[in-house]
């Protein structure tokens, strides 16, 4: 039997709790403002929840096949096509999944073998640390650090580094979570490269590959040379159309590595959510607009976050992408974001994450917070001014 360590990445509470649970059920109990887990208090485009209700009301409510609805496998690969002029075969190289967990969990599963490494940037999503150990593999961090400007990105030296002879898969998050870096063009360059002199498998996490801003372009690693025949491409649409709950994923990528992830995938959910693949499939070809609309709407609150988080003394660190705003909680006279995260609710009636969890060691981590900005604006407003009281007594406490 696979044994997980209840708390992989220090992201527990110590009985296997995640600190999403913990700081949700938090958020409840005191009525703070839910700025920590990530998922958006409004729905996605009305003909996409309408399709859905067609297809329910259609009969659409059996199992789909395992790979995923032939309609929205050849949405997926037109989309691929269209936007990086990646292409696919529908039949045999796209797997559709019940969300982006487990599409990585999966691919994960099919490639890497106990005691294999898988490189990951540090920080990283908390379902990374326990898919690897499900898979009964080591973790390898390549660190993330913030330069002059506020941006996180990595040494090339770091993960030269990082890579042995165990290694066998790298994991990319782009635009990644919890920083918002978009990796540019050198970045991936210097991945790129790194894959192909050491022979590793790619799997990449995209699921915010449309929720990008001021110009930041998200590349798919698979589109530079070299790179499609070794890399598993994952998305969804959970974060694309703001339907976190249908738990509609994908993952594209040559036969040879998508087939295993198959194998392993028919013995997790075999399959789910037929009426929601049905809406997804239509909603890919023709809810662009409402994505690009979205996109600019969540730029915005971006914005109006960081303003209050500056007006309340924090330090926001640099945002190219995803839900995510971190900052320094430094200026305030703290330094331990755990504490200040399990108090804020309290004090303030704000709930957020502290980014320490994203570490191998959370002392790495431990002065910055996240906070998301994917809600209605009234709601960032009514956080702004919770968090205006904060200023003082935290600085009453500084020694």
């Amino acid at each position: 039997m696979i044994r997980v360590p209840a708390c992989p990445t220090g992201t527990g509470t110590g009985s296997g709790t995640t600190i999403f649970t913990e700081m949700t059920a938090l958020a409840q109990r005191t009525g703070a403002v839910n700025l920590g887990q990530g998922f958006p208090d409004t729905d996605g485009p009305p003909a996409m929840l309408e399709a859905a209700r067609t297809a329910i009301a259609a009969g659409a409510n059996q199992y789909p096949p395992l790979a995923g609805l032939p309609e929205l496998r050849e949405a997926i690969v037109a989309q691929r096509a269209l936007r990086y002029g990646t292409h696919y075969h529908p039949d045999n190289e796209v797997l559709v999944t019940t969300g982006a967990t487990e599409a990585l969990a999966a691919a994960l599963l099919a490639h890497c073998a106990p005691d294999d490494e898988v490189i990951v940037f540090e920080p990283y999503y908390d379902s990374y640390a326990a898919s690897i150990a499900l898979a009964r593999g080591r973790r390898r961090v390549v660190p993330m650090r913030p330069d002059a400007t506020g941006r996180f990105g990595f040494d090339p030296g770091d993960l030269s580094a990082a890579v042995s002879r165990r290694s066998r898969v790298l994991l990319l998050n782009s635009p990644h979570n919890p920083t918002g870096t978009v990796f540019d063009a050198e970045e991936l360059a210097a991945i790129a490269d790194c894959c192909q002199r050491n022979d590793l498998v790619a799997v990449t996490d995209e699921v915010y590959e449309y929720l990008t801003y001021d110009g930041a372009v998200h590349t798919p690693l698979a589109t530079l040379p070299g790179m499609r025949e070794r890399t598993l491409s994952i998305s969804s649409a959970g974060k694309t159309f703001s339907a976190t709950g249908w738990k509609v994923g994908w993952v594209c990528g040559p036969t040879h590595l998508l087939e295993p992830v198959r194998r392993v995938k028919q013995y997790l959910t075999f399959a789910s959510g037929t009426a929601f693949q049905v809406a997804v499939a239509q909603a890919l070809g023709t809810q662009q607009p409402w994505v690009r609309a979205q996109a600019a709407r969540l730029q915005a609150n971006r914005e109006r976050l960081r303003a209050s988080l500056v007006a309340t003394g924090l330090t926001p660190y640099a945002c190219q992408g995803t839900y995510f705003l971190q900052a320094d909680i430094r200026p305030l006279g703290t330094a331990d974001g755990i504490r200040f995260c399990r108090e804020l609710p309290h004090r303030a009636g704000v709930a957020a994450i502290p980014s320490a969890v994203f570490y191998d060691d959370p002392a790495d981590g431990l002065p910055i917070v996240r906070f998301v900005f994917c809600k209605e604006p009234e709601v960032l407003d009514e956080a702004a001014r919770r968090l205006a009281g904060l200023t003082t007594p935290y600085h009453q406490e500084a020694v």
